[in-house]
């Protein structure tokens, strides 16, 4: 190529970027007009900025009616009722909200969900417990994988060093996931409880659920989801597959606000059969008996301890609202738009400047967020971004996490916020 024509080559290439783009914006106004849920984004604080904000999959945006009844809880219940509040309604309440998480995005009946805790606490309760029901001597093994989110593996592994365990590891594609043959490959007679993420945190690899759980229970051992990534973004039917005990926090998808308690799911067949390991008052069977020894509460609120942290549940009640009126059906559906929308934005901008997608392609194989990886990011690019008001999140080694949130998140959204990192790249 001569020298006079490296920049008619350059124009050219230019030129269809500046039309890929285009063509991408026409697309993205007509998804959003397309869109039966877009209504739902102007009930939540700060969608009326010129702000990307794509880390949903972390931290939720709060909803406005969050503000007045955080400030009526404030007024008329702490500060009106007093300690009345507990007898009249707040000690119902990590059932009864659990009850409505259950109904409206798990798939549970109700009395097997409850909020408590934080998700950590409740996966080590929820594993201990699933350890106690295993009766055979010789099921010593405990099977978690490789890249499953750093306090899951980091649990099972002191609960292995409590009590004498082994650990089996399945070896994950960082940019996948883990699949039913894996599973079937490391369970057998000596496998007591395996513990999995239904969505990677990383990757956003979307796990067969129940062909897992299936697979777990032919082995003879029991399982455990952590549905963190996944309540609030995917359907769930955890009754319908039969899984023993699930955990997941409440700040993502369910926008219960920062540190909102987790909630434990356990099925009726294990429910006041089991006992948890973290004895606390408010996990007896009286609570303000104040008696000697500790007498499990029968059900699903033997799951407690200490004290429930009310104010952290009251905001994710409206969330839940809004699930029951939309459905989970179609806040997947508009899930699956956006994250399939994303890559075509990936496709068009990013891959041609040698970024990767560390993300299933297929709709049925991913949750809600995807992953970008490129030797150029870091947490200085991301921290570069956030100043400019496009808010993502850094993984190591390189990647970037573009969480989108289906009742918050608009498709001019996703095309800002990722033609900003094309121009980060760039720069």
């Amino acid at each position: 190529m001569s020298i006079q024509q490296q920049p008619v080559a350059g124009n050219a290439a230019a030129g269809n970027a500046e039309s890929a783009e285009a063509s991408l914006k026409q697309r993205a106004a007509v998804l959003d007009r397309q869109d039966p849920l877009a209504h739902y984004r102007n009930l939540f604080i700060g969608t009326d900025k010129p702000l990307s904000y794509l880390d949903g999959n972390s931290l939720g945006r709060p909803l406005k009616r969050t503000v007045e009844d955080t400030g009526a809880f404030i007024r008329d219940g702490w500060g009106g009722r007093l300690i009345r509040g507990w007898d009249e309604e707040w000690l119902e309440l990590p059932q009864a909200i659990g009850d409505q998480l259950g109904r409206a995005v798990l798939g549970a009946a109700p009395g097997q969900t409850i909020i408590a805790d934080s998700t950590t606490v409740v996966l080590y309760k929820l594993i201990r417990a699933a350890l106690a029901a295993v009766s055979d001597p010789d099921r010593n093994e405990l099977v978690l994988d490789t890249e499953n989110f750093p306090t899951d593996r980091y649990l099972v592994e002191g609960i292995a060093l409590e009590e004498g365990l082994t650990l089996r590891w399945i070896e994950t594609d960082p940019a996948a996931g883990v699949t039913v043959d894996q599973v079937r490959q490391v369970t057998g007679p000596r496998t007591a409880v395996v513990l999995l993420s239904h969505i990677a945190y990383r990757s956003g690899h979307l796990a067969d659920l129940p062909a897992i759980t299936q697979a777990v229970h032919d082995a003879g051992a029991l399982v455990v989801w952590d549905l963190c990534h996944s309540a609030g973004s995917v359907e769930l039917d955890l009754d319908g597959a039969g899984v023993d005990f699930a955990a997941g926090c409440t700040y993502k998808y369910l926008n219960g606000g920062p540190g909102s308690p987790a909630f434990a799911y356990v099925n009726h067949r294990h429910v006041g059969t089991l006992n948890q390991p973290i004895w606390g008052w408010m996990g007896r069977k009286d609570a303000f008996e104040m008696a000697a020894g500790y007498e499990p509460a029968p059900g699903i609120r033997g799951f407690l301890s200490g004290t429930p942290a009310i104010f952290g549940m009251l905001a994710m009640r409206g969330t839940l609202d809004l699930i029951e009126e939309a459905s989970m059906a179609a806040i997947r559906e508009k899930s699956v738009q956006l994250t399939t929308f994303a890559i075509e934005v990936f496709d068009a901008l990013l891959a041609p400047l040698g970024v990767e997608l560390a993300t299933p392609r297929g709709p049925g194989e991913r949750g809600s967020h995807i992953t970008l990886d490129h030797p150029a990011f870091s947490k200085e690019t991301v921290a570069a971004l956030w100043d400019d008001d496009v808010i993502p999140d850094f993984r190591a080694p390189h990647g970037i996490r573009v969480g989108l949130s289906p009742l918050s998140t608009s498709f001019e959204e996703v095309l800002h916020g990722m033609s900003a990192i094309r121009d980060r790249l760039l720069r």
